[in-house]
């Protein structure tokens, strides 16, 4: 693995890059050119997702620069992808993933994730929905999902598995049947969703947190007017002066000096390259408590629809919804 990667151990023994590139909104077209200039800059860290429709556009850039005879060779890259919400049901696992691997053009998985606990309806349309706008869900139990997610694991497919967007409660359900244990749980986590609680729960109980949006995802949809911009926040505008490091850097180094992976997405040279330099510096102690101070839970990643004319949550109705507890 190159020198820039720094890692985390996880309880497979696999070591997990702490900083990857994430590809959620990277428009087809952008995203394989982003992610073949990510691993030319040294990143070892791909994080996907069947949902984001950009697969297949990954897969080419994987094909052009993976292999016996290429600059990175297969076992040197970590790659994650993730189970979507219309594929809970357990038999429809196993040819989800299938169909990851050869959009992606890959053997195995390093990690693959439950993208949300809760379930939509069975079939191919990511968003079902029903004629007054709301989803279409599925009641599966994610404990069965996760079973057979398990079984991927003894075939070979995935070398490890995990959850996404869970709660701490849902966490401890799928302790309580797993075989094969969870090892990373991936939620949006940033100095305004600092997370403290649900990542001491997760260390104590052996997976490591991967943090999906840490720069607060300036360029989703659903944005507040009003929403404070974590990139212009003083304190960490002060220290990105002292270290001579932008706003970003700050709060990637601030993640991974606590043992949380960082999925920064982005599509532009400069800044791949810039998220990825966070190893030549240290925060102190006083530092990364300040940094940690500024939580708000501010959540910026809640899907929203619009009902009747109103923007409403779009799937606090479902009773696997993982915010409606504290953490």
């Amino acid at each position: 693995m190159s020198a820039a990667c720094d890692f985390v151990a996880l309880h497979t023994g696999q070591k997990m890059p702490l900083i990857g590139l994430g590809t959620w909104k990277s428009e087809r077209g952008q995203v394989k050119e982003a992610v073949k200039y990510a691993l030319s800059v040294g990143y070892c860290h791909i994080d996907c997702a069947a949902a984001y429709s950009n697969e297949a556009e990954i897969g080419e850039a994987f094909q052009e620069c993976l292999g016996p005879n290429k600059v990175i060779k297969r076992e040197n890259l970590f790659v994650t992808s993730k189970l979507w919400n219309t594929k809970h049901h357990p038999e429809d696992v196993e040819p989800a993933l299938r169909k990851t691997l050869g959009d992606l053009k890959l053997d195995y998985l390093d990690l693959y994730l439950m993208h949300w606990p809760h379930a939509f309806e069975r079939g191919d349309n990511l968003f079902p929905k029903n004629p007054d706008n709301t989803m279409r869900y599925d009641y599966t139990d994610y404990k069965d999902t996760w079973k057979a997610m398990e079984k991927l694991v003894e075939k070979g497919l995935v070398k490890a598995i995990g959850l996404s967007n869970f709660n701490s409660r849902q966490i401890d359900d799928v302790l309580s049947v797993a075989v094969v244990k969870p090892a990373v749980l991936q939620v949006e986590c940033h100095p305004y969703l600092a997370q403290n609680e649900l990542i001491a729960h997760c260390q104590k109980r052996g997976l490591v947190v991967t943090a999906y949006s840490p720069l607060g995802s300036p360029d989703r949809m659903w944005k507040h007017p009003d929403e404070p911009v974590l990139l212009e926040e003083p304190g960490i505008k002060k220290l990105a002066e002292k270290y001579s490091k932008s706003p970003a850097q700050i709060i990637l180094r601030w993640q991974v000096q606590r043992q949380v992976v960082a999925i920064p997405k982005s599509v532009t040279p400069a800044r791949i390259q810039q998220n990825l330099q966070v190893f030549d510096f240290s925060l102190t102690e006083e530092e990364m408590g300040h940094i940690g101070s500024l939580n708000k839970n501010w959540r910026y990643i809640v899907p929203m629809i619009t009902v009747n004319g109103k923007l409403v949550a779009r799937d606090a109705g479902h009773p696997h919804y993982p915010f409606n507890d504290p953490y």
